[in-house]
């Protein structure tokens, strides 16, 4: 099975800014370019950390409500800092959490859920920047066709990995949701086929109406 790279699903073409690059600048890419982070670099092109919406928007919860409609926010002496700063290298949320060219979906996603992030930079292996992949880009592997899904499953999953005939089992694909359908030796082999199945990319779910000849999983006392 070809699993997708972050590689493959990256933004090569990276809005980056510096360590000095003004707040002004700052808000002026993000607009420009439609994006709300950017990565900010050092002199190597190395990511030193992230300027985003949140961060710049500190600044305007930081002043006060001419109304007085609303209280000034409590800000931690870190917020504070970055409420005051100026420079995308005192604004940004850092260090960089960053992901690896080679890396798959699964391992960018888990690495974004822990962080709380909604981008991360990509590097090399010299920790230079690379690119940058965001949620929106680790979902699109669920735009696949259904037909891609169904041929992946039946030739790489059911056919070359587990050995099973196009006659005994079948899977069929909607909308990303896999049904697999047929009759299996030994019962134990229907929580891997399901296991091999969701890991297809663009498998939303799977669902098996599996019959078996021989139940494995209850072991005889001579068995013992």
């Amino acid at each position: 099975m070809h699993h997708r790279t972050v590689a493959e699903l990256m933004t090569r073409d990276v809005v980056r800014a510096r360590r000095d690059t003004p707040f002004k600048e700052i808000v002026r890419l993000l607009a420009e370019n439609d994006v709300t982070a950017v990565p900010v670099l050092d002199e190597l092109d190395r990511p030193m950390g992230v300027v985003s919406e949140a961060d710049m928007l500190r600044k305007s919860a930081d002043q006060a409500d001419p109304s007085g409609r609303t209280p000034i926010p409590h800000l931690e002496a870190w917020e504070r800092a970055k409420a005051e700063g100026a420079s995308a290298e005192e604004l940004m949320s850092a260090p960089a959490v960053c992901a690896r060219p080679e890396w798959s979906v699964v391992e960018a996603a888990r690495l974004m859920e822990v962080h709380n992030v909604k981008r991360l930079p990509v590097v090399d292996e010299t920790d230079k920047l690379q690119g940058i992949v965001s949620r929106g880009d680790l979902l699109r592997i669920f735009l696949r066709r259904d037909d891609a899904i169904r041929d992946e499953i039946t030739r790489d999953v059911l056919e070359r990995t587990l050995g099973l005939a196009p006659r005994e089992v079948t899977a069929e694909v909607r909308e990303g949701q896999i049904t697999v359908s047929g009759s299996v030796e030994h019962k134990s082999l229907i929580p891997i086929i399901e296991r091999l199945c969701q890991s297809v990319d663009g498998v939303v779910s799977v669902s098996a109406h599996l019959t078996y000849r021989t139940d494995d999983a209850r072991r005889s006392p001579t068995d013992t």
